[in-house]
């Protein structure tokens, strides 16, 4: 059985069992008791009231977090000559085409986001099992597929994340890192929230938000209040 270290058990003493904190006080919080040597990830967690087997309930979708999330994402723009150098310009980490779709087909995938034009989506099709397991493939609603490739180039590298309800009907995203304030925290989250709440399938009935968790990496998770949030 695994030890409990003291800052662990220190961490979790500082949340209180069975209370829901608004947005404000989770972030507070949530620097309180990360308690790494490193700069943690801060992720949300919303369990929605929807059934993500049913093609008219999933719920899928862009957000740009006005503070970043912190990360440097690499981004791999699969592009023509022609566009090169404007992906290049709007920083992309990788550019090319035919070398890299054979790189991937080798196995490599070593990118957060792929960017492309959608000339090029019929040779990304026979990639969609190295792919697709990844979330690495490209798609229009996410505006990783477009001919305005150094817009959507800056946009990923400025914060912009995409988001999809999982099979248990669970959002998973990041929103920032541990050594953001806490009100840049909470305006990250604040601006996921609201954009989910715009994404409500209409056959969604009954209670959308169901709960809301914040948690940085190895940290106890924060329930917040998804009435006041």
């Amino acid at each position: 059985m695994a030890r409990i270290t003291k800052k662990r058990k220190e961490a979790v003493a500082k949340v209180e069992n069975n209370k829901l904190y608004s947005l404000d006080e989770a972030s507070v919080l949530l620097k309180e008791i990360t308690y790494t040597k490193f700069d943690a990830s801060v992720d949300l967690a919303v369990r929605l009231g929807v059934d993500p087997r049913k093609a008219n309930q999933m719920v899928r979708g862009v957000v740009s977090l006005p503070h970043g999330t912190g990360k440097d994402m690499k981004v791999l723009a699969l592009v023509t000559p022609d566009k090169e150098e404007e992906a290049k310009a709007a920083g992309a980490d990788y550019v090319g085409l035919d070398e890299y779709l054979e790189k991937i087909k080798g196995g490599w995938t070593d990118v957060d986001v792929i960017v492309t034009m959608p000339a090029i989506m019929g040779k990304l099709g026979p990639l969609g099992r190295v792919l697709g397991p990844r979330g690495l493939m490209p798609n229009p609603k996410t505006g990783t597929v477009t001919m305005d490739v150094a817009k959507a180039v800056a946009e990923v590298k400025a914060g912009k994340i995409d988001f999809k309800v999982d099979k248990t009907g669970i959002v998973h995203a990041p929103i920032g890192k541990a050594s953001f304030s806490a009100d840049k925290l909470k305006e990250n989250a604040m601006e996921l929230l609201t954009t989910l709440n715009k994404l409500k399938p209409t056959s969604s009935k009954g209670v959308y938000m169901k709960s809301i968790f914040m948690s940085s990496t190895m940290s106890p998770s924060i329930a917040v209040d998804p009435k006041l949030s």
